[in-house]
């Protein structure tokens, strides 16, 4: 660890560094038990999918249902990239946990961990923003539906990824 001694000890967990491989580790763990979930409880969230891109429990507005996709292999191809990318996220998040790590035992790059966490946070971002938030709480109206509506989870991932992304890329000086 950076310095020497108690005081080296505390500047280099009590620092920058130190919160951006906290929060980077956390996420990672939260994606990889999300990717996880879904795949050994595949047929829960499969059924979330299936319903939003349904849209059959929404307002049934003339206007908004030719969106609707009622095919299942369309939904089911769509959820498995969904696990899939969840996966993704959670291997480059685990692998910018382990470059913060070593950048901080070591002296490494803490250049090359905050890419990596920038790349899994983004990657985090872009599933619950564009994918949750934009595609199926507009597109398909899941605004609308009380039964099958996960924009308020998908808020909480934003908000986690997002303060995270802030965290890791403020700007940090040898030696804080």
């Amino acid at each position: 660890m950076t310095g020497s001694g108690r005081r080296g000890v505390l500047r280099t967990l009590g620092g920058l560094p130190a919160a951006a491989t906290a929060v980077t580790g956390t996420v990672a763990l939260y994606m990889a038990l999300v990717a996880f979930g879904n795949i050994t409880d595949f047929g829960t969230n499969q059924q979330f999918v299936r319903h939003v891109f349904a849209m059959d429990t929404t307002f049934h507005d003339k206007t908004l249902m030719w969106r609707a996709i009622t095919s299942h292999a369309v939904a089911d191809t769509a959820y498995v990239a969904i696990i899939a990318w969840e996966t993704l996220s959670a291997v480059v998040l685990i692998a910018a946990t382990a470059l913060w790590t070593r950048a901080l035992v070591r002296d490494g790059d803490l250049a090359r961990a905050r890419g990596a966490s920038t790349l899994g946070l983004v990657m985090v971002l872009l599933l619950f923003g564009a994918g949750f938030v934009a595609i199926g709480g507009e597109w398909f109206a899941m605004w609308q539906s009380k039964a099958w509506n996960g924009l308020d989870s998908a808020a909480r991932d934003i908000l986690l990824a997002g303060v995270s992304l802030v965290v890791v890329r403020l700007p940090h000086r040898d030696g804080e």
